[in-house]
C-alpha cells in the first residue's frame, strides 16, 4: 500500500577502517489508525421546525470529548444524512469539525449512491478540515463489485484523507465482499480502514485473512464488538455511544489492554440496551434514549416516525438497568 522508499546508509568505525555503504529498498510502516477505540456515530440534533440544532451540536460534541470518546462519525446513518440537503450535510459537519477544536478526529460520512456527489462531498469535507472520510457503499443501483472498486477508487482519488470504507448491506442492498476489500486496500493507498455492519463475522474475518490484516477495522455493530476486536479489528463505529459513552471506549479499551474478561463483560452487560436501541429502525431509539436523558435533541425527519410506545418503556428500562437514567 505504501510508497517505496530508498535510502542509503554509510557506516564507519572510528579508526576509519571497514567502511561501509547500504542502499536499502524498505516499505514506509503503514500510519497510525485514524482512531483506536469508541467513535460515537452521532445524532444531528433538531429544533422544532426540524432544522439543525447547532448549539445542541456544539453542547453534543462537548460532552463527548468530556467523557471518553476516541473520534465523532458525523453525518452517517445515526445523523440522519439521508434527510438532509447537501448544504444541510457539509454545513452541519463544518460545525463540528469548528466545535470539536482538534481535541478529538472529526470523520465526515460522505457517501453517495452517485460518485460524482460523493466526490463532491468528500472534496468539501476535506477543505473544512474533518480528519477522515467515512465513505458508504452506494445504495438502491446496487453496483457490481467492479463498480464499487471503480466508485470507491474515484473517491479516493479525489482527496487527500484517509478513507473508512463503510459495508452496510442490510441499508444499502449492496454487500462489498472480502476480495473487494482486498483489492481496494492493496491498490488505494487512501483507503485505510472498513466499518464492517455486515453482521456476518465469517465475512469478516475473510476480510482481515485476504489483507493480511492491513487494514483497520472497526465494528459497526454493537452487539459484536468483542468478537471483531478479537479478529485483529481496532474499535466500534458505535450507536450506544451516544449515551454511554466512557463505557463504549471501556469495552475497547480494556480488550486492547489485554482485558479480554473485563472487556466481555461489559460487551454482556450492555447487550440487552443495545437489542433495545436497535429495537426499531436506527436512530429512531437512540435519539428517543438521548432525550430521556434530558439532552434534548429533538425529534426525526420523516420517513422515520417516533418511537412506540410500547419499545420505548422497553429502552428506558434497559437505561434504568445500567444507570443511565
Amino acid at each position: 500500500m505504501n510508497e517505496l522508499l530508498r535510502k542509503k546508509i554509510t557506516t564507519f568505525r572510528k579508526d576509519g577502517y571497514n567502511i561501509i555503504e547500504l542502499d536499502l529498498q524498505y516499505k514506509e510502516e503503514k500510519t497510525m489508525a485514524l482512531f483506536k477505540g469508541a467513535g460515537v456515530a452521532l445524532v444531528t440534533p433538531m429544533k422544532e421546525d426540524l432544522s439543525v440544532d447547532y448549539d445542541k451540536l456544539e453542547e453534543l460534541v462537548d460532552f463527548h470529548v468530556k467523557n471518553g470518546t476516541d473520534a465523532i462519525i458525523v453525518c452517517g446513518t445515526t445523523g440522519e444524512a439521508a434527510t438532509q440537503s447537501h448544504e444541510e450535510h457539509l454545513d452541519t459537519v463544518k460545525a463540528c469539525v469548528e466545535f470539536a477544536k482538534k481535541r478529538i478526529p472529526v470523520i465526515a460520512g460522505t457517501g453517495s449512491n452517485c460518485t460524482e456527489t460523493a466526490i463532491y462531498l468528500s472534496k468539501k469535507a476535506e477543505e473544512y478540515g474533518v480528519d477522515g472520510l467515512l465513505v458508504v457503499s452506494p445504495y438502491y443501483n446496487k453496483a457490481t463489485q467492479a463498480g464499487l472498486v471503480g466508485h470507491f477508487t474515484a473517491v479516493a482519488n479525489s482527496v487527500k484523507l484517509p478513507i473508512i470504507l463503510y459495508n452496510v448491506p442490510s441499508r444499502t442492498g449492496c454487500n462489498i465482499l472480502p476480495e473487494t476489500v482486498a483489492t481496494l486496500v492493496k491498490n488505494v493507498d487512501k483507503i485505510v480502514g472498513i466499518k464492517e455492519a455486515s453482521g456476518n463475522i465469517s465475512q469478516v474475518a475473510k476480510v482481515m485473512q485476504l489483507t493480511d490484516g492491513k487494514i483497520d477495522l472497526y465494528s459497526g455493530n454493537d452487539d459484536q464488538i468483542v468478537p471483531v476486536l478479537s479478529l485483529g479489528g481496532v474499535g466500534v463505529i458505535s450507536v450506544l455511544s451516544n449515551v454511554a459513552p466512557k463505557e463504549t471506549h471501556d469495552i475497547v479499551a480494556k480488550y486492547l489492554d489485554g482485558d479480554v474478561k473485563g472487556s466481555l463483560d461489559l460487551q454482556l452487560k450492555y447487550l440487552p440496551l443495545i437489542d433495545a436501541l436497535f429495537s426499531e429502525v436506527n436512530p429512531i431509539p437512540v435519539k428517543k434514549a438521548i432525550n430521556l436523558m434530558g439532552m434534548n435533541v429533538g425529534n426525526l425527519r420523516m420517513p422515520l416516525t417516533e418511537m412506540s410506545k410500547e419499545k420505548a418503556a422497553v429502552l428506558e428500562a434497559e437505561m434504568k438497568k445500567v444507570g443511565l437514567l
